[in-house]
């Protein structure tokens, strides 16, 4: 397994910067090893949202980054963050577009190079699912 590490700047967009590092990096079956930093905005879906009846929440933050996890390809990406508030509150779901830095993010990806993942819809869960190949 390879690995690629790299920091980003204050007003950075998480999740469009991890999908970029994918797709520069050929980046073919990917986990998210370690997210370490803060937000000042967070778009967050919800858990338990339905195709057609997705809940989406916005938060202002300042937020530590507490955990995240995911899988990421060049074909498509599926992240969840938890962020905690000034007070420890914590907030967690599936990260959208839109998520600036704070002060900072440090991000290590995992690569794996004996499968491909990508995306299809799945007609079961309505939404596009990981589908794993070997190379």
């Amino acid at each position: 397994m390879k690995q690629i590490s790299f920091r980003l700047k204050p007003g950075d967009l998480l999740r469009e910067e991890i999908e970029r590092r994918a797709s520069e990096n050929d980046i073919k079956a990917g986990v998210l090893l370690s997210i370490v930093g803060g937000l000042k905005h967070a778009e967050l879906r919800m858990a338990g949202s339905e195709p057609d009846a997705q809940s989406f929440m916005s938060f202002e933050g300042p937020f530590e980054i507490v955990s995240g996890t995911g899988t990421i390809s060049k074909n498509g990406c599926h992240l969840h963050v938890s962020i905690s508030d000034r007070e420890g509150n914590v907030f967690g779901g599936h990260l959208r577009k839109g998520c600036a830095v704070a002060y900072t993010a440090e991000i290590v990806i995992g690569i794996f190079d004996d499968v491909v993942y990508t995306r299809e819809m799945d007609e079961e869960t309505g939404f596009k699912e990981l589908n794993i190949t070997d190379r």
